[in-house]
C-alpha cells in the first residue's frame, strides 16, 4: 500500500514540482511574482507553460482547461486538448505561454447583473499563479480569473484577491509602526464542510431534492437528533469507504484534508482542512465539494451540501475560520500575555471596529435562499452578527476601555480525579458554538457562511472591512511621535465606541434579540432584506477605495443575487406545485379508495358494525386533498404575481412574502397526509426512511 507522503499533491504543479522542472532564473521569477506581485513577461510564462505541459502529459493529461469561478458560485471549464495537426497528418502537443496566461471563454451566457449584454460574448480568464496548476480527470486545470472585454470582474476570485492585496497593504502599515517590514502579509482560511449522504436509489425518488437540493416535503422523523448519538459516532463502513477514498484524492491534489467526522444530524458528516492562503482555501473547498458530489455515487451514495437538506434537524454550514499572517507569523496569535502583547491587541480591535461598522455587509456575504432557512435553529447562529472573545479576552477589552488593571488568573491545570489520567493546561476560554463571529485561540470561525456556497464572498468582504480598520489605525498613528501611548488611547476609544458587537452570552436566547435591538445591531433576517447592504454609498465608497469593486460591478453583483435568489424560490415553487399534484395528490386518492372500499365492504356484510375509524380517516384524508388542490392552486397564483414583477428586489420580497408562505401551507398540508397514509402508498421515501441506513 502506498504511503500518503509518497502521493501527496502528486497531481500538484507545486512549488517543488517548477523547484525540480524549471530553471533556476524562471523559478526566481515566478517566485516573485507569487510572493510580491511583480509582472511575469511572456518569455517566462512560455518556459513555465512548457513544463507545465511535459507535467501534465507525463501523468496522463490531454486537455487543459482555465478554470474559474464565475457569479454561479460554481466553478467552470472549457477543455483544449495539447494537440497541434501537423500538415503530414501528425501532431505535436504544445502549450504556449499565452495559452497559459490568457483564455478567451465566451461570457455571455454566464450571469453579469448587467455589465454584458447578450451579444457582447468576448470575456477573458487570466491566470492567478498564486493558486497551484492541477490535474482532474486528464485535464490540466489552470486557477484563472474572469473578466469581461472592458474589464470588469466576471468572477468570484479577482474581487477576492484585490481584497487580499489590499488587506496585505494597510497591515503592512500597521506593522511598520511596530518596526516591521514583512514581505509577505496574507489572509488564511480553513473552510469545515458539513454535508449529507443519504443513499442514491432514495434521491432518485425525490424529485425535490433532483432539482433543488433539499427536500420541498417532509413530516418530522419518529427519531431525529434528540439523542444526540450521531454527532462524533463510529461512522458506518459505507460512509468510511467514502471518506477513505475521498480523502485520497484530495490528498493526491495537494488539498490538505485533516479531520473528519460525523456530525450533529443523522446522516450528516463533515470535512476540515488545515489552513491554506485564502484564495487557495477558496479553490481546494469547491474541488472538494466537486469531489464529494462526484466520488459519492462510487459507493451507491448523494451528496447534499444545500444550507437545509431536511426541515427540523441540523443543516449544512461552511465555517470559515479566518486569521492574517505576516511572513507565517499569525498576528492573531494572543500569545501567553494578551494583555501585554499590543501588536495582537491592535489587531484584534481592527477585527472588533470592522465587523460593528460593516455588520449589514458582513450578514450580505452569506446571503442565500438555502441560508435563509438555516439560521437561527439547529446548531446554525442567528442573523444577528456578533463576536465572541470567550471571558479573558473580554475582560482584556473592558480593562482596556475602563482603563482599570487587569490581572490574568494565569494558566490552568485540568486534574481529572485519576492518577491514570494525564493533566493538562485548561484553555483560557470556552468555545460558543451560538456565535456568529467567535474567537477561537488564534483565529476567528465566522459561522454563519452556508455549505454550499463559495467562499469567496464573504472573505472578500472581511477581508476589505479589516483592512479599512487598519488603515484608519494607520492614518490616525503614522505621525505619532509617541506611538504606545497613541496606540493604547486609540484602542480604548475605538473599543469604547464598537464594544456594542461582543456578546458572550446564548445567541439562541430570545432575550438576545431585545437586547441587540437595544444596542443598535442589525437583524436582517432573509436575503431580500440583506443584499441591499451591498450597495449603500457606505459600501460603494469601502469598495472602491480599496480597490476591491468598483460601484458598477458592485451593482452587478447585487443584481445577480437578487436574481439567484428569485430563481430559486421560483424553481422550488414550481417543484412543490408539481409533486403536490403529480405525486401525493393522487397518491391519497388512491389510499381514500382503499379506505372508502374498506367501509363499503364491511357495510355489505354487515351493516351495523362500527365502521367511525375508517369514516373518520376517509374524512381527514378528503379534508387534507381539498386543502392540498387549494394551496397548490394558491401558489400557483402566487408564482405568477411575483414573476411579474420588474423590479428585481421588489421580485425578491414578493418571493419572500406571497411564494414561500404558500409554498409552506402546501408543505404543512402534504407532511399531515404522509402520517395517516399507509406507508406502501405514499410516492416519495419518508425521513423515517431517507436518514437511518445501514
Amino acid at each position: 500500500m502506498a504511503k500518503i507522503s509518497d502521493y501527496y499533491g502528486s497531481l500538484v504543479f507545486n512549488d517543488q514540482v517548477m523547484q525540480d522542472r524549471l530553471p533556476k532564473a524562471t523559478y526566481k521569477v515566478l517566485s516573485e511574482t507569487v510572493k510580491d506581485g511583480k509582472p511575469l513577461n511572456l518569455e517566462v510564462a512560455n518556459v513555465v507553460a512548457h513544463a507545465m505541459k511535459e507535467w501534465a502529459i507525463e501523468l496522463g493529461a490531454t486537455h487543459y482547461t482555465h478554470w474559474f469561478q464565475p457569479l454561479t458560485g460554481i466553478t467552470s471549464e472549457k477543455h483544449d486538448s495539447f494537440i497541434n495537426p501537423q500538415p503530414n497528418g501528425r501532431a505535436l502537443l504544445s502549450f504556449s505561454g499565452k495559452e497559459l496566461i490568457q483564455g478567451e471563454p465566451d461570457a455571455s451566457s454566464f450571469p453579469s447583473g448587467g455589465l454584458r449584454a447578450t451579444f457582447e460574448a468576448r470575456g477573458y480568464t487570466a491566470w492567478d499563479p498564486t493558486s497551484f496548476a492541477f490535474i482532474k480527470d486528464e485535464v490540466l486545470c489552470i486557477p484563472t480569473a474572469f473578466v469581461s472585454y472592458t474589464g470588469e470582474a466576471l468572477d468570484k476570485k479577482t474581487p477576492l484577491l484585490r481584497s487580499m492585496d489590499a488587506i496585505g497593504r494597510e497591515a503592512k502599515r500597521v506593522l511598520a509602526l511596530f518596526g516591521k517590514q514583512p514581505v509577505q502579509v496574507s489572509t488564511t482560511v480553513g473552510p469545515e464542510q458539513e454535508y449529507f449522504l443519504i443513499k442514491e436509489e432514495d434521491y432518485q425518488e425525490r424529485l425535490d431534492l433532483i432539482l433543488t437540493g433539499r427536500t420541498l416535503f417532509g413530516a418530522d422523523p419518529c427519531k431525529g437528533q434528540e439523542l444526540e448519538e450521531h454527532y462524533f459516532g463510529a461512522i458506518r463502513p459505507t460512509v468510511n469507504r467514502f471518506m477513505q477514498e475521498l480523502d485520497d484524492e484530495l490528498w493526491k491534489l495537494g488539498i490538505p484534508a485533516k479531520t473528519k467526522h460525523n456530525e450533529v444530524a443523522p446522516s450528516q458528516h463533515e470535512l476540515a482542512p488545515i489552513f491554506l492562503t485564502t484564495n487557495a482555501a477558496v479553490d481546494a473547498n469547491l474541488l472538494m465539494m466537486e469531489l464529494m458530489r462526484k466520488l459519492a455515487s462510487h459507493h451507491g451514495l448523494v451528496c447534499l451540501q444545500h444550507e437545509k437538506p431536511f426541515e427540523g434537524i441540523n443543516g449544512n454550514g461552511k465555517h470559515n475560520n479566518w486569521s492574517i499572517s505576516a511572513d507565517g507569523v499569525n498576528l492573531l496569535d494572543p500569545g501567553t500575555t494578551p494583555f501585554e502583547n499590543l501588536q495582537f491587541l491592535v489587531f484584534l480591535t481592527a477585527v472588533i471596529k470592522a465587523v460593528d461598522e460593516y455588520q449589514g455587509l458582513l450578514r450580505m456575504s452569506v446571503a442565500s435562499a438555502g441560508n435563509d432557512h438555516r439560521l437561527g435553529a439547529n446548531e446554525a447562529p442567528p442573523a444577528i452578527i456578533s463576536i465572541f472573545l470567550g471571558d479573558e479576552l473580554e475582560a482584556i477589552v473592558r480593562a482596556i476601555i475602563d482603563a482599570t488593571p487587569y490581572a490574568s488568573d494565569g494558566a490552568k491545570t485540568m486534574d481529572l480525579g485519576s492518577p491514570v489520567l494525564p493533566t493538562f493546561i485548561k484553555d483560557n476560554t470556552d468555545r460558543n458554538r451560538t456565535s456568529p463571529f467567535a474567537f477561537t485561540g488564534n483565529k476567528f470561525e465566522f459561522r454563519m457562511s452556508g455549505g454550499e456556497v463559495n467562499l469567496s464572498d464573504a472573505n472578500m468582504v472581511l477581508n476589505t472591512i479589516v483592512a479599512k480598520a487598519l488603515a484608519d489605525f494607520a492614518d490616525t498613528l503614522e505621525e505619532s511621535a509617541d506611538f504606545e501611548t497613541d496606540a493604547k488611547a486609540y484602542m480604548k476609544q475605538v473599543l469604547t465606541d464598537h464594544q456594542r458587537i461582543i456578546f458572550n452570552g446564548n445567541n439562541y436566547d430570545e432575550a438576545w434579540i431585545a437586547e441587540a435591538a437595544r444596542r443598535g445591531l442589525l437583524n436582517l433576517k432573509s436575503t431580500p432584506e440583506a443584499l441591499p447592504q451591498y450597495i449603500t454609498p457606505e459600501s460603494v465608497e469601502l469598495f472602491e477605495r480599496f480597490g476591491v469593486l468598483s460601484k458598477i460591478e458592485a451593482e452587478s453583483r447585487y443584481e445577480v443575487k437578487l436574481e439567484h435568489y428569485s430563481k430559486k424560490i421560483n424553481i422550488e415553487g414550481l417543484v412543490t406545485a408539481r409533486m403536490a399534484r403529480a405525486r401525493f395528490i393522487p397518491a391519497i386518492i388512491e389510499y381514500s379508495s382503499v379506505v372508502a372500499g374498506s367501509i363499503a365492504a364491511k357495510k355489505a356484510v354487515a351493516p351495523d358494525i362500527d365502521t367511525s375509524a375508517e369514516e373518520d380517516l376517509l374524512t381527514k384524508l378528503n379534508s387534507g386533498l381539498a386543502t392540498i388542490t387549494k394551496g397548490a392552486d394558491d401558489l400557483q397564483a402566487a408564482l405568477a404575481d411575483a414573476a411579474a414583477v420588474e423590479d428585481s428586489l421588489k421580485a425578491a420580497r414578493a418571493y419572500l412574502t406571497k411564494v414561500l408562505p404558500a409554498m409552506n401551507a402546501v408543505r404543512a398540508a402534504v407532511d399531515e397526509m404522509e402520517i395517516i397514509v399507509g406507508h406502501d402508498y405514499w410516492p416519495v421515501p419518508t425521513y423515517n426512511h431517507i436518514l437511518f441506513y445501514t
